[in-house]
């Protein structure tokens, strides 16, 4: 057998990791992010609950509010298999198949948040700049294409990444520095030329989450713009107390990716089960 050969890892599977040299505790560790989830979920679907049968939330904001919550059950429910499995069972090993699918399913859902959180600002843009169309302009059929060509356009930028990474022959360590799979740190593991995938990773940053980002930065601009020209200081104030809510969301939100964009600029970051509906709807309060 040839040194290629030897080197090639031939076991379709990769290690997950919980947090190196606390595996004698990894039980107990189990019991904040198990509370953690049981509240993400729980509060997410108490947000959708009430928002179904209160009429009176059947506004633009609440709709993307609701959005916004559907998306973090299904970043939970993603994440949740893979990190529970290693600190209750110590079940470390994830197939290939399932490892694609997770990170397909986990840098969709991160996309589709960012959107959510750009609708939302869009949504404050036209309340305070131009409410008198606010109605016209923001009615549930524009909404719910709007919410489609976001959705879709997540979809459809993930899509390739696992079979960009399966086309690799993978002879690195099989070990991956987290509890869920990542693009980035898959296709650090493979022996081939990662050139495309880095390539292409960035583009979908800068497709997504940098356009996203720069439109809302946008927005807040012309907000505050159309806030400083109202003539009472307490409209004013009252205008802009509608966007701190969301303003916390989003800085939440933009500052975790920024902190895992530092370790590696060529990939798709991700807060896998931060449930910023649930914590948007606590602060906004009624």
């Amino acid at each position: 057998m040839s040194a290629v050969n030897d080197t090639k890892f031939n076991s379709a599977i990769f290690l997950l990791t919980g947090i190196p040299g606390q595996e004698e505790v990894h039980f107990w560790i189990s019991i904040p992010f198990c509370l953690m989830y049981v509240i993400s979920i729980v509060g997410n679907a108490v947000i959708l609950f009430i928002i179904k049968t209160d009429s009176k939330l059947h506004d633009p904001m609440y709709i993307f509010l609701s959005m916004l919550a559907i998306t973090d059950l299904g970043i939970s429910i993603s994440t949740m298999p893979t990190i529970m499995g290693i600190y209750l069972f110590n079940s470390r090993e994830i197939s290939f198949e399932a490892c694609f699918a997770q990170l397909f399913f986990i840098h969709s859902l991160q996309l589709i948040e960012s959107s959510m959180l750009l609708l939302m600002a869009f949504d404050r843009f036209v309340a305070i700049c131009n409410p008198l169309r606010y109605s016209s302009i923001l009615t549930l059929p524009k909404i719910a294409n709007m919410g489609l060509v976001f959705v879709l356009r997540s979809l459809a930028v993930i899509f390739p990444l696992p079979f960009l990474l399966k086309r690799f022959q993978f002879c690195r360590a099989n070990v991956l520095s987290h509890s869920y799979c990542l693009h980035q740190e898959v296709m650090k593991m493979a022996c081939s030329d990662i050139t495309v995938n880095s390539i292409y990773g960035l583009f979908i940053t800068l497709l997504t989450v940098g356009l996203d980002s720069l439109f809302i930065f946008l927005s807040y601009v012309m907000i505050l713009k159309t806030a400083l020209s109202i003539a009472s200081n307490a409209e004013c104030l009252r205008a802009l107390n509608t966007c701190v809510s969301h303003l916390c969301a989003v800085l939440l939100f933009y500052s975790a990716e920024i902190s895992l964009a530092r370790r590696d600029v060529n990939f798709v970051p991700i807060t896998p089960g931060l449930s910023l509906s649930r914590l948007w709807l606590n602060i906004q309060g009624p």
